[in-house]
């Protein structure tokens, strides 16, 4: 049996590899997350002393325009996102996970956008959408429509642009991730459906449903999680324009902490974001337990 030293001296091997991973989630994650907490009951602008505000930041909350109009389009934007994307990504994983020829290159293309340079496919995008010159509008004049789009130029259409685009992005990933999924279904699920006389679509709704919940339950967690903590799309599509149309809480986060230099509000609506994120997430748990 080791003696009490051997046994401090592999706990202590074993903690000096994990050190350096914990003295960077800790410096660099942690200690920031804590002070973004602090921050919330504080008034500081990044170089003047810090103040004790209390609940005012929260208080101030309720009687601005920006942070409501950002509340509301980020759960008009998860809304929007989460259910296209969930529906795109398991109708293309089914027909995937079919004998279709050329399946491979298929699944590349799908997925391809979700690998490439947001940069890049924003400006082709925003290029496509263009309200007086883009191929959409256009092929729409084409067919005879008056009055098209304005798009991501437009108040009316720029969430649904962005939503679009946020399903056309992501949906490739879920799409791989639903594919693991089918294939780890029991094939002889589906041989005892063929031989009750079943069709394609009772199949689908009585063996793949059920079979994939796990996997739809994990795609809409993490679905729900992407879409409230949106900000890349939005700034390289919109900037939160037309006017407030598209701002979104991260979004509104960025402009009160990196443009007014209001830390204290800026950490506020962090937390709010967090506590709504929660929320949700424990709401979805919670249903996924009652269901099984």
């Amino acid at each position: 049996m080791p003696s009490r030293k051997a046994q401090i001296q592999k706990q202590l091997v074993a903690y000096s590899f994990i050190a350096p991973n914990f003295l960077g989630f800790a410096i660099f994650t942690l200690v920031p997350i804590l002070f973004a907490f602090a921050l919330a009951f504080l008034n500081w602008d990044g170089s003047n002393p810090i103040t004790w505000a209390g609940l005012s930041n929260f208080k101030d909350l309720l009687d601005d325009d920006q942070f409501k109009a950002a509340l509301r389009n980020t759960i008009v934007y998860a809304a929007g996102t989460v259910p296209l994307t969930l529906v795109c990504s398991l109708f293309l994983a089914v027909i995937l996970n079919q004998g279709v020829r050329g399946k491979g290159f298929f699944r590349t293309v799908s997925f391809f956008p979700y690998i490439a340079s947001l940069v890049a496919v924003a400006a082709v995008w925003n290029m496509i959408f263009n309200p007086e010159k883009g191929p959409v509008n256009m092929g729409l004049f084409k067919l005879g429509f008056e009055k098209v789009p304005g798009w991501a130029a437009d108040k009316n259409w720029a969430m649904v642009t962005i939503i679009l685009f946020s399903v056309w992005k992501y949906m490739g990933y879920y799409m791989i991730i639903y594919l693991a999924g089918l294939q780890g279904i029991n094939a002889e699920l589906y041989e005892a459906a063929n031989l009750d006389g079943t069709n394609a679509w009772q199949r689908f709704r009585y063996v793949t449903v059920p079979q994939l919940r796990p996997t739809t339950f994990f795609v809409l967690v993490m679905l729900t999680i992407q879409c409230f903590k949106v900000y890349d799309i939005v700034y390289m599509l919109t900037q939160a324009g037309p006017g407030t149309a598209t701002l979104v809480l991260v979004y509104d986060i960025y402009n009160k902490a990196f443009i007014s230099w209001n830390l204290g509000s800026a950490s506020a609506v962090a937390m709010v974001l967090f506590i709504l994120v929660l929320a949700v997430t424990l709401l979805q748990f919670q249903g996924e337990k009652k269901m099984q």
